[in-house]
């Protein structure tokens, strides 16, 4: 059974199927939707980010229930010393008022082993369940990504999590480069915008679906209701 998608049925070559799929969250982390974190210190409206956690436990629930479904999350970080820290990257996050590696209510922002750089409880990874630590936006930049899907052979990536136009969207043009056929579902993503939000979505479509099809939660549970 494919899932009801746009700008078409996904996927385009065939049916489901939970030996070849992995559901992708991507950096839902306290740093980024939880009290305390990174986007909260930026001053952003943390009810977007958090907005997905609902749909996207609903589905991980349901999933972890299919044999042979594989469940990857990310987290973005960086290494205590900051040793994989590009400078434009700190100069930015400083110029914010919320620079990277400083301490703040979740602890030290954006780094790795600290409160705010953990998964939101909510969706806690379980055991079997892959994590990959990036230090960048793109989950297959600088991480064994791409080395852990051939090894498993997916071949279909149903990608949630946050943010739509920047982790989730760089990592869908990622995937997309590299063949992998691709799904981003509406309600589970989310962006410190919504104009953005919305905008990320929409360029998915554009060209028949040129980084791959838009979808929501609703639509995989009514397919996966099949296994």
């Amino acid at each position: 059974m494919q899932i009801t998608a746009e700008p078409y049925h996904w996927p385009f070559d065939g049916s489901v199927d939970p030996m070849r799929t992995a559901l992708v969250i991507i950096d839902m982390q306290i740093d980024f939707c939880g009290k305390g974190g990174y986007v909260d210190q930026m001053g952003y409206d943390l009810s977007l980010t958090a907005k997905p956690i609902g749909p996207i436990q609903a589905l991980l629930q349901r999933v972890r229930q299919i044999k042979g479904f594989h469940v990857i999350h990310t987290r973005e970080g960086h290494k205590p010393d900051l040793s994989d820290l590009p400078a434009n990257k700190q100069w930015r996050s400083k110029q914010i008022g919320s620079e990277i590696g400083s301490l703040g209510p979740a602890g030290r922002i954006l780094v790795r082993g600290e409160p705010g750089w953990q998964i939101t409880q909510e969706l806690a990874p379980i055991e079997g369940e892959s994590i990959i630590d990036k230090p960048g936006k793109g989950s297959f930049y600088a991480t064994d990504l791409d080395l852990i899907l051939k090894n498993k052979g997916i071949t279909h990536l149903i990608l949630t999590g946050i943010t739509t136009d920047v982790c989730v969207h760089t990592t869908m043009r990622e995937a997309n480069d590299r063949g992998y056929e691709c799904l981003i579902l509406e309600d589970c993503t989310g962006a410190t915008d919504p104009d953005n939000h919305h905008a990320a979505l929409q360029m998915v479509k554009m060209q028949g679906g040129v980084f791959g099809s838009v979808s929501s939660s609703s639509e995989v549970l009514k397919a996966l209701a099949m296994f």
